[in-house]
């Protein structure tokens, strides 16, 4: 009779994901913990974390923390054996406070989130060519970060250098002063003096900006063909380029049906409106959540279409009269690109034939 009852007994898991293990929780459906348990983080831990909450009874989702880092392994073998996985956040101060932390509870807490409906969040599949368009992305984003680094910390140096170099330099384009520096030609033997030293300085980085300027372009010329094999209407939109439609994809990932409304997306990229009213007061406040990337990605369409789109132009001096001040408008129009954006995103892709 006890084996008969464990069989029709629905389970509901929960998973606390680190770098080298995970925790499991298993609560039933009334929210009774059933056990919890250490497994490696592994393909071996992750076949033996499903069997631990397969042998409580009939699993019926899983919650797991971090689907997007430590739990994106554990989360592919969950979904490619049938299993409905859940991404959940982490538990908030208040419940810390009072519960306490450690691996155990915070995978319990992951549970009874999915159990109880708080946690409904689809993960990312993480298998496909967005996936691959994700991993070109950062590493472009990384070395223009490095690149604008470098340059602002060449312009510090001549600010502080001595006269001689000052006065050769600090006039020159960007293109002409990284192009000089390159070409510096200091002799090392009197490094100890400081033009000199400033010299090897400027020469050095302006050797590593043109080296990342190369990195961007090589990286360009694999992320443009790629984006427009995912999604070619993506680029089609008045203010989406490369760059812009990369992020847009990698904020909706391999399986955009997961985003069930514009609102949604909206919401996932943090330009919905907050409602902020109190009494007679109706008002709404800037929602500071969200994925801060594509939520750029928006505000750079929105900039480049209120400099170039005569029918964004327009809209903003209506709404300039009606007494909205320019980042109010720019939020307006991150809303309302984003609800044109959604349904070109979730529209259905065909198989990719991605030329190099």
């Amino acid at each position: 009779m006890s084996t008969i009852a464990q069989a029709a007994l629905d389970v509901t898991g929960g998973v606390d994901t680190h770098a080298d293990t995970h925790v499991a929780a298993a609560i039933d459906s009334a929210g009774r913990l059933l056990g919890s348990a250490q497994f490696p983080a592994d393909q071996h831990g992750y076949a033996a974390l499903l069997d631990w909450l397969t042998g409580h009874g009939r699993l019926v989702e899983v919650g797991v923390e971090g689907t997007g880092a430590y739990g994106a392994g554990l989360a592919r073998h969950l979904s490619a054996r049938g299993v409905k996985v859940v991404e959940v956040d982490r538990p908030d101060r208040k419940t810390r406070r009072f519960q306490g932390k450690s691996d155990p509870i915070d995978a319990e807490a992951a549970a009874r989130a999915a159990l109880a409906g708080r946690a409904t969040g689809t993960p990312k599949t993480r298998d496909g060519h967005v996936e691959a368009l994700r991993a070109l992305h950062v590493a472009r984003r990384s070395a223009v970060k490095q690149r604008a680094a470098v340059q602002t910390q060449m312009r510090t140096l001549v600010v502080t250098a001595p006269e001689i170099l000052r006065r050769q330099l600090r006039s020159l384009t960007a293109a002409t002063f990284i192009t000089t520096c390159a070409a510096l030609t200091p002799d090392p033997a009197t490094a100890a003096d400081p033009a000199t030293a400033a010299m090897i300085a400027l020469r050095g980085l302006a050797r590593r900006h043109q080296h990342l300027s190369a990195e961007i372009t090589d990286l360009d010329a694999l992320i443009e063909p790629l984006v427009a094999a995912i999604n070619p209407a993506l680029l089609a939109v008045n203010g989406v380029g490369p760059d812009v439609a990369a992020q847009l994809l990698v904020t909706a990932g391999d399986n955009p049906d997961r985003l069930t409304s514009d609102a949604a997306f909206a919401m996932l990229c943090g330009v919905a409106p907050l409602p902020a009213s109190s009494g007679k007061t109706r008002r709404y406040g800037l929602n500071r959540g969200g994925d801060r990337d594509a939520n750029c990605a928006l505000y750079r369409i929105a900039m480049c279409r209120l400099r170039w789109n005569p029918r964004t132009r327009t809209y903003a001096d209506q709404r300039t009269k009606q007494g909205l001040s320019k980042k109010e408008i720019i939020r307006c129009l991150k809303r309302y690109i984003a609800r044109e954006i959604f349904p070109i995103l979730t529209a259905p892709r065909n198989d990719l034939q991605v030329v190099a």
